[in-house]
């Protein structure tokens, strides 16, 4: 995976910021696909069919890792189906201290079993979890012997309340609506001492929804948000209200008001194998022409 650094900056605070990057805190994009990753298992239609002959041009499953040179330690935000090279990526900047979850849908917490005795037999991991899934992890096997084995410890996160890493990192859930079938569903709120990174893979349409998404963009310097699908009728043959992911295009619909330097902040993330920004340039530069982003893989930013 190629590392490379992006920023709402100029080039020059570009320049600037890329040469201090090793002696501050940042966050690194380790995957942007849907928890089925890219290409999707059974698909062989065009959005995936030249993926199989061409496997270095997939993507994993959305994950973002954040780093602390100065303690070297390191965090994921997901425990995806492709733990185990996001893992190695990681490591590389320090070793793992802890999984934030975000919610029991696979894409975001089956990299567990990793840690498990047959693979890794991790001691006494952190992982941290809400209430419902850490009951979920908890009472359900095979997750509830990583619990009595002590492979994993968990942590109870409460919505709202923050957790503090170190004195230069905190991390805050908070609730959003998603199919809550086995577990609450929360985003997270990524904080240094100057910057503030809001990280949303999965949500409902905004409107339903508490939080006003505008608000939240202007209250942060960079915004991961859904990206799911890009719009209605992606997915033939199937009803997308069973999936109620906000559309890219109504993203930027919801949003089109903010300034361009506001729209800069949002980065979609967590593309569905149909996604046509996933290889549709004409898709890619309608969202850029817009003035939002797209998330990379391998991408830094700086904290």
């Amino acid at each position: 995976m190629a590392i490379f650094y992006t920023s709402c900056q100029s080039p020059a605070e570009q320049e600037t910021a890329a040469t201090t990057l090793p002696n501050q805190p940042y966050l690194i994009v380790l995957g942007i696909a849907q928890d089925a990753g890219y290409p999707q298992a059974g698909c062989n239609k065009d959005c995936c069919q030249n993926l199989w002959d061409h496997p270095d041009q997939g993507k994993m499953v959305s994950c973002l890792a954040l780093v602390d040179p100065l303690s070297q330690k390191t965090w994921l935000f997901d425990a995806t189906p492709d733990f185990r090279e996001q893992l190695h990526l990681v490591e590389e900047h320090g070793p793992l201290s802890g999984i934030f979850l975000t919610h029991a849908h696979i894409g975001h917490y089956t990299g567990l079993m990793q840690l498990g005795r047959e693979v890794m037999g991790a001691a006494k991991m952190p992982v941290f979890a809400m209430p419902r899934m850490r009951e979920f992890l908890a009472n359900n096997g095979p997750w509830s012997q990583l619990v009595k084995f002590e492979n994993i410890q968990l942590s109870n996160l409460r919505a709202d309340s923050t957790i503090q890493l170190n004195e230069r990192l905190r991390v805050t859930p908070f609730l959003v609506p998603h199919r809550d079938e086995f577990s609450e569903t929360v985003g997270y709120l990524i904080e240094s001492q100057e910057t503030s990174v809001a990280f949303i893979p999965d949500i409902d349409k905004w409107d339903r929804w508490k939080i006003d998404i505008n608000a939240l963009v202007r209250s942060v310097d960079y915004a991961f948000l859904d990206g799911t699908f890009f719009q209605n009728g992606e997915i033939p043959g199937r009803d997308m209200a069973e999936i109620p992911h906000p559309f890219i295009i109504e993203s930027m619909n919801t949003l089109k008001d903010l300034d361009i330097m506001e729209k800069a902040k949002v980065h979609f993330i967590h593309f569905n194998h149909s996604n046509p920004v996933l290889q549709d340039e004409a898709a890619r530069k309608t969202v850029k022409k817009a003035g939002f982003r797209l998330a990379e893989e391998g991408q830094i930013i700086a904290l």
